[in-house]
């Protein structure tokens, strides 16, 4: 017997109410039904195994988006800096976030370094790591560091929720998050071979519905949209395929990313919610260390992004690759304003993919707001241009 279709227009409305959640009613929900522990983190890169191994909730905190507005949290920064820091800061101050037993700082750039120590001085009463991670890839140096920086972040969470920690625990929560990362990469399949039946606004929600709903409820998310999606009857329509990149840390607003559907673009690669995709394929950890599985798959599988140091002459090579195996007509590179990494990674990148013969266009946005009108004339010439050189 064939499973029932679960209704399409009811999972996107409940994406899109987990991602409007900032004041993170479900977490407190969650919290309430099992006594369990919430820990924060920001992107890009958390590890969300050991979170979940240690008894308590992993939650993606994305930033206020264009939902709040900024008072207090702009009178800790300086001026030109990215939206996200100050966002987050806002959030925290007026209790957005209470229902966090903890924070989480991974290793993105100098300011989210920076806010773990904003953290422990605004909220000394809460758990606060900076999550540091290794730029040395060979696994007697990077992997040294890496496997001291999971046992001491697992020493530390347990030590706040009470539970002692098994391999076999690892080992579960590794294997709910590798089926995670497949049904994630299953849904980008679909969006890739078939784009107009998933929309970039509601594959986008899916994901961010992850950042706070347990790994369990969201493999469930993900596998019901997925298939109710694939059996829905979206008609096709004549728009260019694009990959867009930039939106690593800091998040489009929603309004970009409707803005960009309708200046003709279909969205078939993207670096949505990086902490929720960082390593690609699966931990394998077998009878192993779980812990050191992690950190092997943090050296050998990790996303090229932004963040990340590579090698003279490696920039672009890995964006390339993923334009080209989705089909992507052109690349659309999306930064942050103030985004230090973005900004700076962009003209190596961006250089890289013009070389390989693929139409770029750029721009730069905030999480509060976006020059939509601008951005629909920019990208709809773009995509109109892809369709005309393309087909001459």
């Amino acid at each position: 017997m064939e499973p029932q279709v679960k209704d399409l227009e009811a999972l996107v409305k409940r994406a899109e109410e987990l991602t409007a959640d900032l004041e993170l009613k479900a977490v407190a929900a969650w919290k309430e039904r099992t006594g369990g522990k919430a820990i924060g983190f920001l992107p890009v890169y958390a590890p969300q195994e050991v979170i979940h191994a240690a008894g308590a909730l992993p939650v993606a905190v994305m930033g206020g988006g264009d939902a709040v507005e900024i008072v207090r949290g702009d009178a800790y920064f300086q001026s030109y800096i990215c939206q996200i820091p100050r966002s987050t800061i806002e959030l925290g101050l007026n209790g957005s976030l209470d229902a966090l037993d903890g924070m989480i700082f991974p290793s993105t750039c100098d300011v989210i370094r920076n806010m773990s120590g904003m953290w422990q001085i605004l909220f000394p009463g809460k758990y606060v790591r900076y999550f540091d991670v290794p730029h040395n890839f060979k696994p007697d140096v990077g992997g040294v560091f890496m496997t001291h920086e999971l046992r001491a972040t697992l020493e530390e969470i347990k030590a706040l929720t009470g539970k002692e920690v098994t391999d076999d625990d690892l080992r579960r929560s590794i294997e709910l998050y590798n089926e995670n990362r497949r049904l994630m990469d299953a849904l980008y399949a679909v969006r890739r071979e078939t784009p107009w039946l998933v929309p970039t606004i509601e594959l986008y929600q899916v994901l961010r519905a992850g950042g706070v709903l347990p790994v369990e409820e969201h493999n469930e998310l993900l596998r019901d949209y997925t298939a109710a999606a694939q059996a829905s009857n979206r008609p096709v329509q004549d728009r260019a395929r694009v990959s867009l990149t930039g939106c690593f840390c800091e998040q489009p607003p929603l309004g970009l990313l409707l803005t960009l559907e309708r200046s003709g673009c279909y969205v078939v690669a993207d670096d949505f919610s990086r902490g929720s995709r960082f390593i690609l394929g699966d931990v394998e950890v077998g009878d192993g260390d779980p812990i050191e599985a992690l950190s092997n798959a943090f050296l050998a599988q990790s996303v090229k992004c932004q963040s990340m140091y590579l090698d003279q002459g490696q920039k672009g090579a890995a964006l390339i690759e993923e334009a080209q195996a989705a089909g992507a007509e052109g690349v659309i590179f999306a930064a942050p304003s103030f985004c230090d990494p973005a900004l700076l990674d962009q003209p190596m990148t961006q250089g890289a993919v013009n070389r390989a013969g693929i139409p770029t266009t750029s721009f730069k946005y905030a999480e509060n707001t976006g020059q939509f009108g601008v951005i629909r004339e920019q990208t709809g010439a773009f995509a109109d241009s892809i369709k005309i050189w393309s087909e001459a």
